[in-house]
């Protein structure tokens, strides 16, 4: 807890005007501060968060409002078609640039019969014993020693209110060392991120000058396993296509029509077969069009500590897509994933029927480089190239009739990828803060696998970055 307060800190610092304390008297002001800091970290913890109980989501609201407002924020609930939007602000100078920081404040819904502990939302601090198993121990301990393999169990103690508290204790620090921020600060707290962010996303034309920024940080990403610190330039995005095809008009009986009613679920096989190669390289005319990793985008992605026998050990795989040579290398492209395949029969057990329809969910992960309408609009010519006469509906008995091959799409064009540039004014400045308080350059991830305000529950509280010039 101490290294990711100070984590937070140094970003905070490089903010702020002339900070004047030594490094080593940071080290005992921390210590000094964080008993209080994981009692005020247990306090917010122990309130539900979940998306869909709105009266306890409020009740997280108040305890952050109050907190900014003691921190001399301005504070607004911004409304929304669902739950509000929380934004706190402090204007420094109005020709100063302005930093928005991105965190969200509720928290994956739980199961209390999964937990071993008598509530998710009471915390608990535990240590292991010899044979690696968590112990319960006293809160009481912290008051006089702080092991730093303590572990806090909770719903939301690490994603996504740990990175909460972090903000809130640096921006303490630098009050109590009477230290001016340089750059004015706004904080998003999104109330719905781990329900598709519905309200938050909803706000981005209204209330768009509320939330311009010269830069955005969001202080939510994964640690890489070597946990060291990590800063991350660029997220993928995401597009989506349902794809349904076509037997006879009414689900069969096998026994009577095998062999003369066609199947739509072999009819599909073949459709995706064709979309890829059996190593896994895309098939679609143009899919890849655009992408080119130069000689210094080799070495940055080189340069990341992967160990890729491990990851596939992981993965239970014996080889990986012929796509990138690396984990990180194949990120840099835009992926084609078919993530659901479903007939007509839902019910309980299996029947002896030829099913008169099959429909297969892809989703398109997106680069910088790719837009999402564009490569949905790749896919469905691919389609037209294979014989298929292209419907947004379900075919007509007249249409049925004269078409062999019909393919009703359904698509989401959804959110395309961001990159910040790592040589960017502010990845520089990142860059060589984080290097100055570690003694070693920060692991540069060019682009992660997520896509913005779709996290996950491996979160730890290093950060990702984007370069926002004004919404």
């Amino acid at each position: 807890m101490k290294k990711r307060f100070q984590n937070t800190l140094i970003f905070l610092l490089y903010f702020s005007a002339h900070f004047t304390i030594a490094q080593t008297d940071w080290d005992a002001k921390i210590k000094e501060e964080l008993p209080t800091i994981l009692e005020k970290h247990r306090e917010l913890v122990s309130i539900p968060n979940v998306a869909s109980d709105e009266a306890n989501m409020m009740k997280n609201v108040d305890w952050v409002t109050n907190a900014f407002e003691k921190l001399q924020f301005k504070v607004s609930v911004l409304e929304t078609a669902t739950l509000p939007v929380f934004l706190a602000e402090k204007e420094i100078d109005p020709q100063a640039k302005t930093i928005l920081f991105y965190l969200h404040l509720d928290g994956q819904a739980v199961n209390p019969r999964k937990w071993n502990q008598k509530d998710p939302f009471r915390p608990v601090l535990k240590e292991q014993d010899a044979a690696g198993n968590w112990q319960i121990i006293n809160w009481s301990r912290i008051k006089t020693h702080i092991d730093p393999n303590w572990r806090v169990f909770a719903r939301a103690a690490a994603d996504d209110k740990a990175p909460i508290i972090m903000m809130l204790s640096a921006l303490e620090f630098l009050q109590k060392q009477q230290q001016n921020l340089k750059y004015n600060v706004k904080i998003i707290l999104d109330l719905q991120e781990e329900t598709r962010s519905e309200g938050f996303l909803n706000t981005l034309k209204k209330y768009k000058n509320r939330y311009a920024a010269d830069y955005l940080i969001i202080m939510d990403g994964p640690a890489h396993p070597t946990n060291k610190p990590t800063l991350t330039f660029g997220c993928r995005g995401i597009a989506t296509i349902n794809i349904s095809v076509y037997g006879a008009k009414l689900p069969q009986h096998s026994g009577h029509y095998g062999n003369y009613a066609p199947n739509p679920v072999f009819e599909m096989s073949h459709l995706l077969a064709s979309m890829k190669d059996e190593t896994g390289k895309v098939q679609i005319a143009g899919f890849y069009d655009g992408i080119r990793l130069d000689a210094e985008t080799q070495k940055l992605l080189a340069q990341v500590p992967d160990d890729n026998q491990k990851i596939q050990a992981d993965l239970g795989i014996v080889k990986q897509d012929n796509v990138g040579r690396s984990y990180q290398e194949a990120l840099q492209y835009p992926s084609l994933n078919v993530r659901h395949i479903e007939t007509s029969w839902k019910g309980p057990g299996l029947k002896t029927i030829i099913p008169e329809i099959v429909t297969a969910y892809l989703d398109v992960r997106l680069v910088k480089e790719t837009d999402g309408a564009i490569q949905l609009e790749k896919v469905k010519k691919h389609l037209e190239k294979q014989g298929y006469l292209i419907l947004s509906r379900t075919p007509t008995a007249r249409e049925r009739l004269k078409h062999a091959k019909i393919a009703t799409i359904q698509t989401n064009a959804g959110i395309n990828a961001f990159r910040t540039d790592i040589n960017s004014f502010i990845g520089k400045k990142l860059r060589q803060t984080i290097a100055n308080e570690f003694g070693e350059e920060p692991i540069m991830i060019r682009t992660m696998g997520g896509k913005p305000f779709q996290l996950h529950l491996r979160y730890k509280y290093w950060i990702f970055l984007r370069l926002l010039f004004r919404w």
